[in-house]
Order: structure tokens, then sequence, then C-alpha cells
């Protein structure tokens, strides 16, 4: 079993920062990378950024292209989301998760690739 614990979220102004970790704990030695996804009230689930585990690579949805750092820190088996400029578009719940997909890095935006996911924190951006 793997668990998932998300921090960091909280109100802040538009153009603040904000930095959201996620620690897996648990059976963590097959994971091939971790992402974040976010879901604000009405809307979908949508893919925020994504890290391989191995090579690091990362990846970004366009929205957050220059403004959001995706990094992880494989000693501690955490996942970091460095969130700059934010704009009120941004005002989600965030979520993290973890894939064993072997072919993670050919779809690390596709929900369904991701075995676990934690609670969600929330994250409120003020105009």
């Amino acid at each position: 079993q793997v668990q998932l614990a998300e921090s960091g979220g909280g109100l802040v102004q538009a153009g603040g920062s904000l930095r959201l970790s996620c620690a897996a704990s648990g059976r963590t030695f097959s994971t091939y990378g971790m992402g974040w996804f976010r879901q604000a009230p009405g809307k979908e689930r949508e893919f925020v950024a994504a890290v391989t585990w191995y090579g690091g690579s990362t990846y970004y949805a366009d929205s957050v292209k220059g403004r959001f750092t995706i990094s992880r820190d494989s000693a501690k088996n955490t996942v970091y989301l460095q969130m700059n400029s934010l704009k009120y578009e941004d005002t989600a719940v965030y979520y993290c998760g973890r894939s064993t997909y072997n072919g993670y890095s050919t779809r690390p935006s596709t929900p369904t690739i991701y075995n676990n996911w934690g609670q969600g924190t929330q994250v409120t951006v003020s105009s």
C-alpha cells in the first residue's frame, strides 16, 4: 500500500506564490512518475505538471508553463510544486498522484495511469 499526503495549500493574493508538497509512504519502490492535477468547482480534474521519478523529466500544462515548477526528492519520496505568479483561475483543489506505469513518459497527463492519489489540498487565489 502507498499513501500520499499533500500539504502547503492555502489562501494567497493574485501574483503571490505557494509551494505544495506531496510525501509518499509505504511500498514506493516501483514508482515511475508523479504528477499534480487540480479540480475547480464544477470542472473536471485537469493535468498540471508531472515528473519522471528516475530521469527527472518534467511536463507542464500550457496554462502553468513558466509559472509553476515541479521537482522531486527521491531520498524523501516527495514531490513539490512551486507555484509563482498565481492567478485567480489557479484556484482549485490540487491532488498529487503516483504512477507505476512503465510507459509513464509517453502519457504523463493521463489520469488513468496513476495508481494512487492524495486527499487533495485547497489553493485559493484572491483577485
